[in-house]
């Protein structure tokens, strides 16, 4: 590490790093000099002058925010001159600014006004007026933001956000001088490429850009803010809910690990929901095929009393459960426990199994870990990245912002491989387009170019690893002709891809479900571990494995348990001495059997075998595969049991609802997809009689004979510290503001910022020789289109958040496929017309969009709309490995809709 050098400012000695940006030691040290145009996040534009300061020995004066400490700097930050000068500025950018300070939405949080405060300039004092200029009306055509130039003061920093912070380039200036204004395109906001994620809302000093709220709020210091941690994909974004009267108002990104303020269009504008009228507030019981209202213990003896009915005419084993990624730790620990000790069977799964079971069984194998090998701030500074079955802008924009930084600034190599035309495509060094479900060989290629170039890293092979000799064979013999061959990559693409990743000595791979949800999803999996072990490329900063989990706490529903195989922590059901440990923790005797997983139900509900299921916060009858089934499935129970926030489609099915917390009402943890264990604070009170899961949870065991009189959730937790080893540590108390990454062994661990550093979590790592398998269902002659299914940035899983807001609904509000041009021409069908979707399991009617994505042969239609659910068509066969179904491929055939 550097030596510190030692500077003065107006006689006070500090000191910093070499080269460290002085207006931020100043203000770190309590030296308010001010300043517009300045953020840390951005680089410097010293164009507000407001913080320029005298340096000794230099005869002009220097902005602070582009001055760097150096040792023995004398400077001067305040004297009569200064801050005259600085004084008239702020006067001259009131001159012409709207300061309607008694109504602006801003006041209050105006960095502009606090400086007029803080000057002493009002309309009295203030001495100059502008020329009456003509300004532009409000841009209110975005969804979600207003665009005010009569109070913008060309600081630029909204522009700069969405450059260097987002990577999108969709800001700039437009006209000059005092017509200078701030556009997002040829037209207006709302016909741009902008796509709400509210970064500019965030950095804007004025009220020049403000949100689009569907209410106006009361003033800034009328609210109340409250912390917690986003409801939607797997970043786990920290959020600010700011609350007025018991009602969230406004919701802001908090300047904290992992997002530091940045969000997507949903953690930003997408919780209406939260407030929706048709909340769920009280429990219903279906009788006579209609919901009538019913008390909490009508409700839960109920329930009791029907699953006892089963389990003792049945067995436990009639009985299955599926937990939720949506709800927090503490309450998927509760679940899994009172399926096992109070019901006596492992039938316990959620949408894990849909997305991400291939990754936990497949890094588990390979490293001992199923789980992010790095932190998602390591992206930025890695070398090499490779983006393969993901669509990161898309499903996790504050992780693709990073990806786009360090190819930017840091000059980072990108490697795109997707059967789509994604977002990221534009940013990168190579895009290769493989045929949907080829990707073991693909990997092949890449290894066999790697192996016989000699661009593997022996040492790490030779002291980190086993059973390469296996391997290596299968590589050798896989030549890169046969992997371009199948894939469809041309094998010039395939080398270049295979030296790129191979030379560079942090590279880092990042993939979702365009990997996993095949039936050789483990696999995938594996050749992907594969791929890094051979050129070392893992257990150090910024190079590894990175799966982008889903939900907002689909690993932490993984960590806790909710999964049929493993009790919390991964420790295995079928091993005796764990089962013991936990019989003993417990107080009951548990099964030694694995369960059924969440396909495995369905099919053994539709049989007969399984007669009741509890499912909370889960919506299997919108992101199961192969609808049809699954809705068959479910009305063949006996007895039906739904735990949510809304009457979801899956509820409409149950005989019981139970009204539960969302996330701005509970308190607890969820685990992003970094391994980081974050709190959630809640903002707002549960509407009527709605409850949080975990106290539902605990008077439902309670009836079912397994006490569990937790106080709060903070007892939870702690109970997990004392089963869990990797959560060995981890307690509320420690986790602000930041969080504790997992493994945390005990009270004294720091946590844990990458994994496999000098061993793996299982030793050696181990390679696994997989046989290319093409997928369970390609295209022919009845059926000649590929269909490819998954989510996109406006809405979420289900829909059952993202499609009660109205500003989301404003972007996306209906379900389409995109499809290649050509293949619309062949059945006479052009863009924005219905076109029926057609496979073995059912069909869907549409609209058709042409949008440049896909390639020809392939469809891709996303899962979110219930009108046309895309899981009505897709396979439910599984991987055998890892009983994920095949999401990503299917063999459909479109037809024009009269």
């Amino acid at each position: 590490m550097s030596e510190r050098v030692s500077f003065a400012i107006d006689g006070r000695t500090l000191e910093a790093e070499p080269g460290a940006n002085v207006l931020e030691v100043a203000h770190s040290n309590g030296i308010e000099i001010p300043g517009l145009c300045y953020h840390p996040r951005l680089s410097v534009t010293g164009s507000c002058r407001l913080c320029d300061v005298k340096v000794e020995g230099r005869r002009k004066w220097i902005p602070a925010c582009q001055l760097e400490a150096e040792e023995g700097l004398s400077i001067t930050a305040f004297d009569e001159e200064l801050e005259s000068a600085r004084r008239t500025l702020i006067e001259l950018l009131l001159a012409d600014h709207n300061c309607d300070c008694l109504v602006c939405e801003s006041s209050g949080r105006c960095e502009l006004q606090d400086l007029a405060y803080r000057y002493g300039l009002d309309e009295r004092t203030r001495r100059f007026r502008a020329p009456v200029r003509e300004i532009p009306p409000e841009d209110a055509s975005s969804p979600v933001l207003v665009y005010d130039a009569s109070k913008c003061i060309a600081c630029e920093r909204c522009i700069k956000a969405c450059d260097e912070i987002q990577g999108k380039e969709i800001l700039s200036y437009a006209h000059r001088g005092l017509q200078t204004v701030v556009t997002a395109g040829p037209t207006d906001w709302g016909g741009s490429d902008c796509d709400g994620c509210g970064e500019c809302v965030q950095l804007c000093p004025t009220g020049a850009i403000r949100e689009k709220l569907d209410v106006r709020p009361a003033r800034t210091w009328e609210l109340e803010s409250t912390q917690t941690t986003c409801s939607y994909c797997g970043v786990g974004c920290r959020l600010d809910l700011w609350t007025h009267d018991g009602r969230i108002v406004n919701v802001t990104g908090s300047d904290a690990i992992p997002n530091y303020g940045s969000t997507c269009v949903k953690g930003r504008f997408g919780h209406n929901y939260i407030q929706a009228d048709d909340r769920l507030t009280t429990p219903l019981i279906k009788r006579d095929g209609a919901f009538v209202e019913a008390t909490w213990d009508e409700a839960l003896d109920l329930v009791a009393s029907r699953l006892s009915g089963i389990k003792a005419e049945h067995g436990p084993g009639a009985i299955g459960g599926l937990s939720s990624a949506t709800c927090t730790n503490e309450e998927n620990y509760l679940f899994q426990k009172l399926i096992r000790a109070g019901i006596g069977t492992n039938n316990v799964d959620h949408c894990a199994r849909l997305c991400h079971a291939s990754t936990v069984a497949g890094l588990a194998a390979a490293f001992g870990s199923g789980a992010m090998t790095n932190s998602i701030a390591e992206l930025e500074f890695a070398e090499c990245i490779l983006v393969t079955g993901s669509n990161t802008t898309e499903t996790h924009p504050v992780i693709a912002s990073l990806i786009k930084r360090a190819v930017h600034y840091h000059g980072a190599k990108l490697i795109v491989i997707d059967p789509r035309r994604i977002d990221l495509v534009r940013h990168a060094d190579l895009w290769l387009r493989q045929r949907g479900g080829t990707d073991v060989a693909w990997l092949y290629g890449m290894m066999h170019v790697i192996l016989q170039e000699g661009l593997q890293d022996d040492a790490f092979i030779a002291d980190r690893t086993e059973r390469f000799d296996e391997l290596r064979p299968m590589i050798e013999a896989f030549t890169l002709d046969r992997a371009a061959e199948i894939s469809g990559i041309p094998a010039q693409k395939l080398a270049e891809a295979a030296r790129l990743y191979a030379s560079a000595d942090k590279a880092s791979i990042v993939y979702s479900m365009g990997i996993t949800q095949h039936t050789h999803g483990t696999d995938n999996v594996l050749s992907l571990a594969n791929l890094a072990m051979l050129t070392g490329s893992i257990g150090k900063e910024s190079s590894g494995v990175n799966p982008l989990r889903g939900q907002n706490n689909v690993q932490g529903a993984c960590d806790l348990g909710a999964l049929p195989n493993v009790y919390p922590g991964y420790q295995k059901v079928d091993d005796p001495d764990v089962r013991a440990k936990f019989e003993s923790a417990w107080g009951r005797d548990l099964s030694p059997s694995v369960g059924l997983t969440i396909v495995e139900m369905m099919h053994a509900a539709a049989e007969g075998k399984l007669k009741g299921m509890l499912i909370m916060g889960e919506n299997p009858m919108i992101s199961d595969p192969n609808l049809n089934h699954v809705e068959e499935a479910l009305k063949a129970l006996d007895f039906l049991v739904v735990q949510d926030i809304f009457l979801t489609e899956t509820a409409q099915l149950a005989d019981v609802v139970l009204p539960a917390a969302s996330f701005a009402e509970t308190i607890g943890t969820f685990t992003n997809t970094e391994r980081r264990v974050l709190m959630v604070h809640p903002a707002v009170e549960p509407p009527g009689e709605a409850r949080h899961d975990w106290k539902i949870l605990c008077e439902l065991a309670s009836r079912l004979g397994l006490p569990m009189a937790f106080e709060n959730a903070e007892a939870i937790m702690d109970e997990i510290a004392s089963v869990s080893p990797i959560y060995g540590g981890i307690h509320h108390h420690r986790l602000e503001p930041d969080g504790l990454q997992w493994p945390c062994a005990d009270d004294d661990h720091p946590g844990t910022v990458f994994l496999h550093e000098g061993q793996f979590r299982r030793g050696l790592g181990k390679f696994h020789p997989v046989e290319y398998r093409a997928s369970e269902e390609l295209p022919d002659d009845e059926y000649p289109i590929v269909l490819s299914t998954g989510r996109i940035l406006e809405h979420f899983h289900t829909g059952s958040m993202s499609r009660r807001s109205d500003a989301l609904n404003a972007y996306v509000s209906e379900a389409y496929a995109e499809i290649h041009p050509a293949d619309l021409e062949k059945i006479g069908v052009t863009e924005g017309e219905q076109v029926r979707v057609i496979t073995r399991r059912g069909e869907i009617v549409t609209k058709a969009v042409a949008n440049g994505r896909v390639g020809e042969g392939a469809i891709f239609i996303p899962f979110h709309f219930v009108e046309a659910a895309a899981n009505r068509l897709t396979n439910d066969a599984l991987d055998p490995k890892a009983k994920i179904p095949e999401l990503k491929v299917a063999a459909c055939r479109l037809e024009r809709v009269s």
